[in-house]
C-alpha cells in the first residue's frame, strides 16, 4: 500500500469504515468533490477490507472488485494496493468480460440476436421514405454482410474479446461487452449468484461517468443477492463530463450517502470560485483548501484567480500570449511563459481546434468533429473513438518503439494486438522466424507511411493493416475501407461521411494528435483533464471556436439567449446545456494548484464584463479587460 494510507482520516473515511463494519445492508454512495482525495478514501477502504476480511476471502477464493474508468486509473490503483491479488482492479470492459466469458452459449445467443437486430435496423432505414438512395444501397450491403455472419457464427467454438468485434471469428468488441454484460446480470439469477460469490464487495470508481446500464445492472445485483454483498460507488456528479455517464446515482432504501467536502488541492482564491460555481448545482460547499507546512504549522495558500475578457478577433493566439505575459509580470512568476514541464502551465480549450492547428492535426480534428456523430465528436476529445483507438493504443506506440530500437516493447505490442502472433496461429506456423522477419518489413513500411513530409493518407494505412492482418480492426472499418477504395469525394461535412473524411487525412497528422492526447503540449481540452492538476491553469472560453452543441459558455454565463429546447430541458429537470457547461467549468477551474486564469473571447467586451461581473464568480478586482 502507498503513502495515501498515512494521510489523516477525514470524517468521510471514518463514516465509510463504519459502514463497511455494519451487519446487513452496507451499500453506499460517496460523493467527493474535486481535490477531496477520493482515491485516498478508496485506497483506505480497500486496506480496511484487507485487514478485516482478507484472510477469510483468500481462503474462500474471493476477491474485492474495484472497477474504474481508464487503464491509467487501473495502474494507479493497482500500484496503490501493492498489486495485492485480493483486489481485482480493472476497467468496466475487463470486469464484465471476466464474469461473462464462461457463459459461452449465452454469448452465442446474444450475438445471433444482435445480428438479427442489426438486420431489422438496416431494413427500417431502407423502408423510410426520406432515406437517400446511397444510404439504401449501403444498408442493403450491411444486411447481406450480417446474413453471412449469421451463418459463420454457427461454426464459432469459443468467443473471445478484443478492441473491435468480428463475429465471424468469434471476437466481441468493446461496445458488445457494454451491452451484453449488464443484460446477462439483469436477466440471469445464476449470473448474479456467481458474481456475488466471486466478488462479495464491488467498488465503482468515477461512478458519475459510468454508463447507466452498467450501474442499473449492479443495483439489480445488489437487490437480489445475500446481505453479505456490498456495493459502493465513489464519484462526483458535478464532475460528469461524458455524455454517456449516469451522473447522479440515486440511493435506494437502506443505502448510505457519504459526502466528502474537503478540498486539498486548490488555494483559497480558487476554492472560493469553485464553491460559487457549485452552489448553483448541488450546493456542496468545499472546505479547507490547499495548505503548506511553514515552520511546523499548516498555513492556507492564497493563490490567485483572475478573469480576462478579450475581443474575439483574428488575434486570439497573440492575445493569449499577452495574458500569459501579464500574469508572469503581475505574479512575478516567469514560469507562466514556459511551455516546458517545469512550468506546469495548462491551457484548457473547449475544443481541439486551436490546439489542432498549432500541433498539426487540423484536418483530422475537423473530420471527427464537424458534422460528426456524437460517438466520434466525443471520442476525439479523449482518444476513445473507435476509429482512432488502433493508432493511439497500438500503431503509433509500435512505430515509436521501433524507432528507438526497443525490441522488447515491439514484441510486446505485436503479441497484444497483432493477429499474426495469436498463440493458436503460432502453433500452426511452420517458420516463426520468417513470420517475425515479415512483420519487421511491415513495420518499416508503416514507419515510412508516417514519416514527416509523406503524403500517405490514413486510409492507406488502414487498408494496409487490414490487408496484411496486422491489427484487429473494429467491424465498422469494413464499410469505410470499401468506400475509401472507391475514391469517393467528400464535398460536405455530414454524419455519414465523417469516417471517410478521417481516412482521407494525411497519416502524419496522427503524430500531432497523439502528442495532444497524451498531454505532451501545453494545450488540453477542458473535457480531457478530469483527475489531473496543474500549478498554473488558463481556461479559454470561446464559443465561436466550438461547433459542439453539448456545451455553451454563452448560455451558461447569460451572454447568449436560451433556446426553447434549453428552457424545456431546464423546466423538466433534464440535463441541459447549462448543466453540462457548469460541470465543465467546475472541473476546469478546480484543476489549479497555484493560479487560475479564465479568458473569455467575446464580441462585446464591455457588455460581457457587466454580465459576468453580476454572476459573482470572481472578485471585481480580479476581472480585467485587455486589448480594447
Amino acid at each position: 500500500m502507498t503513502s495515501r494510507l498515512g494521510k489523516p482520516d477525514t470524517p468521510a473515511d471514518i463514516t465509510l469504515r463504519n459502514r463497511l463494519e455494519e451487519n446487513g445492508t452496507r451499500h453506499f454512495i460517496m460523493i467527493a468533490g474535486a481535490g477531496s482525495g477520493k482515491t485516498t478514501s478508496l485506497i483506505k477502504a480497500l486496506n480496511y477490507l484487507k485487514q478485516s476480511r482478507g484472510n477469510q476471502m483468500h481462503q474462500s477464493g474471493q476477491k474485492v472488485a474495484c472497477i474504474t474508468y481508464t487503464e491509467v486509473a487501473v495502474d494507479e490503483i493497482s500500484g496503490d494496493v501493492g498489486h495485492d491479488p485480493l483486489f481485482h482492479v480493472s476497467t468496466i470492459h475487463s470486469f464484465l468480460w471476466s464474469i461473462i466469458k464462461p457463459f459461452q452459449s449465452d454469448l452465442y445467443d446474444w450475438v445471433r440476436n444482435r445480428l438479427l437486430e442489426k438486420i431489422n435496423e438496416a431494413q427500417a432505414k431502407i423502408d423510410k421514405p426520406r432515406t437517400r438512395e446511397t444510404t439504401r444501397v449501403k444498408e442493403r450491403e450491411n444486411i447481406a454482410r450480417y446474413q453471412v455472419q449469421l451463418e459463420e457464427i454457427k461454426s464459432v467454438e469459443h468467443f473471445t474479446y478484443s478492441t473491435g468485434s468480428d463475429y465471424a471469428k468469434g471476437i466481441l468488441g468493446h461496445s458488445d461487452i457494454l451491452k451484453l454484460g449488464p443484460s446477462l446480470i439483469r436477466e440471469y439469477p445464476l449470473m448474479r449468484t456467481v458474481v456475488a460469490q466471486r466478488f462479495p464487495v464491488i467498488f465503482v470508481d468515477e461512478s458519475q461517468d459510468t454508463i447507466a446500464d452498467f450501474v442499473d445492472s449492479l443495483k439489480v445485483l445488489a437487490a437480489n443477492v445475500s446481505q453479505e454483498f456490498c456495493l459502493g460507488f465513489f464519484g462526483d456528479p458535478l464532475q460528469k463530463i461524458y455524455m454517456t455517464g449516469i451522473g447522479d446515482i440515486t440511493s435506494d432504501d437502506n443505502w448510505e450517502v457519504i459526502k466528502k467536502p474537503e478540498n486539498f488541492r486548490c488555494p483559497i482564491s480558487v476554492l472560493n470560485v469553485i464553491n460559487k460555481i457549485r452552489f448553483e448545482a448541488d450546493g456542496l460547499h468545499q472546505t479547507r483548501g490547499r495548505m503548506v507546512d511553514v515552520n511546523g504549522e499548516l498555513v492556507s495558500v492564497q493563490g490567485t484567480a483572475r478573469l480576462f475578457i478579450l475581443p474575439a478577433d483574428g488575434l486570439r493566439a497573440q492575445r493569449l500570449q499577452g495574458v500569459r505575459e501579464w500574469l508572469s509580470q503581475e505574479n512575478e512568476d516567469p514560469l507562466w511563459l514556459s511551455d516546458e514541464d517545469i512550468g506546469d502551465v495548462r491551457m484548457l480549450v473547449i475544443v481541439h481546434r486551436i490546439a489542432a492547428s498549432r500541433l498539426g492535426f487540423p484536418n483530422l480534428y475537423s473530420s471527427l468533429n464537424d458534422g460528426a456523430p456524437d460517438n466520434l465528436s466525443t471520442g476525439v476529445i479523449d482518444g476513445s473513438a473507435w476509429i482512432v483507438r488502433p493508432f493511439l493504443r497500438y500503431i503509433l506506440p509500435l512505430i515509436h518503439a521501433s524507432r528507438r530500437k526497443d525490441e522488447f516493447q515491439v514484441i510486446k505490442l505485436l503479441r497484444q494486438y497483432c493477429p499474426r502472433l495469436d498463440p493458436e496461429r503460432l502453433i500452426a506456423q511452420q517458420d516463426i522466424a520468417t513470420e517475425l522477419a515479415l512483420l519487421e518489413t511491415y513495420i518499416t513500411e508503416m514507419d515510412e507511411m508516417l514519416a514527416d513530409g509523406n503524403n500517405v493518407n490514413i486510409g492507406d494505412m488502414v487498408t494496409f493493416l487490414a490487408a496484411n492482418e496486422l491489427a484487429e480492426l473494429d467491424e465498422r472499418f469494413n464499410a469505410v475501407i470499401e468506400s475509401y477504395a472507391l475514391g469517393i469525394p467528400v464535398p460536405e461535412n455530414t454524419i455519414e461521411n465523417s469516417p471517410l473524411r478521417f481516412m482521407q487525412c494525411q497519416a502524419m497528422e496522427l503524430w500531432g494528435y497523439q502528442k495532444y492526447i497524451e498531454i505532451q503540449s501545453p494545450f488540453s481540452t477542458q473535457q480531457g483533464i478530469k483527475g489531473a492538476e496543474f500549478d498554473r491553469v488558463l481556461v479559454v472560453i470561446d464559443d465561436e471556436e466550438s461547433t459542439a452543441n453539448s456545451f455553451s459558455y454563452g448560455k451558461y454565463l447569460g451572454l447568449t439567449p436560451l433556446s426553447d429546447t434549453d428552457r424545456e430541458n431546464i423546466d423538466n429537470g433534464r440535463d441541459s446545456v447549462v448543466d453540462r457547461t457548469r460541470r465543465l467549468f467546475y472541473v476546469c477551474c478546480s484543476r489549479a494548484v497555484k493560479d487560475l486564469a479564465v479568458v473569455i473571447f467575446c464580441d462585446d467586451v464591455n457588455s460581457t464584463y457587466r454580465i459576468v461581473s453580476e454572476k459573482g464568480y470572481f472578485e471585481l478586482g480580479d476581472i480585467h479587460r485587455l486589448g480594447i
